[in-house]
């Protein structure tokens, strides 16, 4: 029995990147041997281990077939004479593909096993695919897209890019599960450069595909006023790099890439404007985040920022009354930690333009201090001095608020 460490872990060691955790591949052993060696199985599809004391996950080798359209349709075939290179055979990227042996006490020892010429696309920052069994799973082209998205400066090989666009045009990528492809994206969203990612899909017609309101964006006009060279799907493309670049969350990211969906569907005749996009985004966004089943926490915070965000930029116009209402529309008194992320996907968006990186957004310092003197006000306190008129007390708390709002911002307008 062989143990090895196998994937990516050998892959970031080579590339001096720090390694968070490994996959490990067992040769010449059974299940039963496993067992008996204190291993707890865990395996559903095909056999795999936790260690008795670091309890990572051990798998024996195997190979795997074909048998139904979509991601699940694998039959898997585990024995003591699968070989190394055989398990290596069955992943996607080369640089995925390499392996090393570990030592019993869990040390790597010996030299790189590369059967596929990994180090060498590692060092021509090359994603390329092992065999032509990558086209059986259409998660593949997912996963290399995160990678495009976490190792930026690499290229997809150009027989990678049309196996991949070979398994679009078959409707491989049509069966994939919404949990997976959901997975894979937030993955994505949550590298250094997520754009890439986008990229990637739009290239070999994934994206068309998984993510058709996305894609849709590519072509559309921007205001004319903004940078009238970029179009709606580079420069939401910028924003979401901006939020990356910023290290937002993911449920801010995602409002970043769902902000401007609307503009998709723009009537012709009033192009480059974009008048009712936020309305028109929010009725695109929540059939989107259904499909995906995309988290509550992410889902919440993008419609609020596809709602609001044209609100949001003008609130240097805004009179305190406008304020709070924002506030009361975005539920940012009971909530304004969802509020700050809110602000922080606008920062996204307005600097998410050529040129205007850096610029000052005094619109956040301005809600910021507006939403600490609405919530100062004690709506019980107000309340109870309508005690004998509850009809009132919606109204006479709206207007303390209102009035917190003014003395704080030295605002008199209404």
């Amino acid at each position: 029995m062989n143990i090895y460490a196998v994937g990516g872990a050998i892959r970031d060691e080579l590339l001096g990147v720090p390694v968070v955790d490994r996959d490990y591949v067992v040769v010449g052993a059974t299940p039963e041997q496993m067992v008996a060696q204190g291993y707890r199985p865990v395996g559903k599809d095909f056999p795999v281990f936790l260690h008795p004391q670091t309890h990572e996950e051990y798998a024996l080798a195997r190979t795997e077939r074909k048998t139904a359209a979509g991601y699940h349709g694998f039959q898997f075939y585990y024995s003591p004479d699968v070989t190394l290179e055989e398990d290596l055979a069955r992943r996607d990227l080369t640089i995925n593909a390499m392996a090393r042996e570990v030592t019993p006490s869990g040390e790597l020892t010996g030299p790189v096993i590369d059967p596929y010429d990994g180090q060498s696309d590692l060092a021509r920052k090359l994603f390329r695919h092992v065999g032509d069994a990558f086209i059986e799973d259409p998660v593949r082209i997912l996963r290399l897209a995160r990678f495009a998205a976490r190792f930026a400066d690499f290229a997809v090989a150009p027989q990678t890019d049309a196996l991949m666009k070979k398994m679009v045009a078959a409707g491989e990528v049509d069966a994939l599960v919404p949990e997976r492809v959901w997975q894979e994206v937030s993955r994505g969203l949550m590298e250094k450069k997520p754009s890439r990612m986008f990229e990637v899909l739009r290239g070999c017609g994934a994206l068309v595909r998984i993510l058709p309101e996305v894609d849709a964006l590519w072509g559309v006009p921007q205001r004319a006023d903004y940078h009238p060279e970029v179009d709606t799907g580079v420069h939401v493309m910028m924003v979401l790099d901006y939020a990356a670049s910023q290290g937002y969350a993911l449920p801010v990211r995602f409002a970043a890439l769902t902000h401007d969906l609307g503009k998709a569907t723009t009537p012709e005749d009033i192009l480059p404007r974009h008048i009712g996009h936020e309305g028109r985004s929010v009725d695109l966004l929540r059939p989107l985040c259904e499909r995906l089943r995309v988290p509550n926490e992410c889902r919440d915070l993008a419609v609020l920022v596809a709602r609001e965000h044209g609100n949001i930029h003008r609130v240097m116009e805004a009179g305190a009354a406008a304020l709070v209402r924002l506030f009361e529309r975005a539920d940012a008194l009971r909530k304004p930690a969802r509020f700050a992320e809110a602000l922080q996907a606008c920062v996204a968006d307005a600097r998410g333009r050529l040129g205007l990186e850096q610029q000052p957004y005094p619109q956040a310092e301005r809600l910021r201090e507006a939403l600490v003197a609405a919530r100062s006000v004690d709506a019980g306190a107000v309340a109870q001095q309508y005690a004998d008129q509850p009809s009132k007390i919606k109204d006479a708390v709206h207007d303390a608020r209102v009035d917190a709002v003014k003395t704080a911002l030295h605002d008199v307008r209404a």
